[in-house]
C-alpha cells in the first residue's frame, strides 16, 4: 500500500454484501452467492480527513450512488473469498489513486537539434512544392 493510506485499516468501515453471480456456471451458480459487493460511506469515515473525503468523493464520483455510498463489486471467480479479496484490492487501489496528488508539469525547452530538424523538413517540403510550380511553367 501507499504512504497515503499507511497505518489505516478500513476493514471496520467496509460493508460487504453477497449476491448470485451472473453468467455461465451450471447448477452451482444457481445456489451459491459468489458475487461480492463492497459498500463504503465516505462521509461517515473516521479514518479520512475532511479534505480527503471531498477529494475522494470527487475523483470516485462514478462509483458513488445517490445516498453517498461508494459501491464496488467483483464476480471474477467462482469463489466468494477470492472475490472479496479482489474487491478490497480494488477499493485500496481506487483510494490511493484518488488521494495521490497530481504532479505539476515542468515546462521544458525544445532542444536546438529538434528545431533544426523541423526547419530542415519544412525547407525540403517547400522545395518540393516549388519544383512542382516551375515544372508547369516550363510546359507552356
Amino acid at each position: 500500500m501507499d504512504n497515503i493510506i499507511k497505518n489505516r485499516d478500513f476493514t471496520e468501515e467496509l460493508d460487504f454484501q453477497t449476491a448470485r453471480s451472473g453468467g455461465a456456471g451450471g447448477q452451482h451458480v444457481n445456489k451459491t452467492e459468489t458475487k461480492v459487493e463492497l459498500r463504503f460511506d465516505i462521509m461517515k469515515s473516521a479514518l479520512l480527513t475532511e479534505e480527503e473525503k471531498i477529494l475522494f468523493s470527487q475523483k470516485a464520483s462514478s462509483y458513488i450512488n445517490t445516498e453517498g455510498l461508494l459501491i464496488l463489486s467483483s464476480q471474477k471467480t467462482r469463489s466468494q473469498h477470492s472475490n472479496k479479496e479482489d474487491v478490497i484490492k480494488k477499493f485500496y487501489q481506487l483510494l490511493v489513486k484518488s488521494l495521490t496528488p497530481v504532479k505539476k508539469r515542468k515546462p521544458t525547452r525544445i532542444p536546438p537539434q529538434v528545431k533544426a530538424e523541423r526547419l530542415k523538413s519544412k525547407k525540403v517540403n517547400a522545395q518540393k512544392k516549388a519544383n512542382r510550380k516551375y515544372s508547369f511553367d516550363k510546359d507552356e
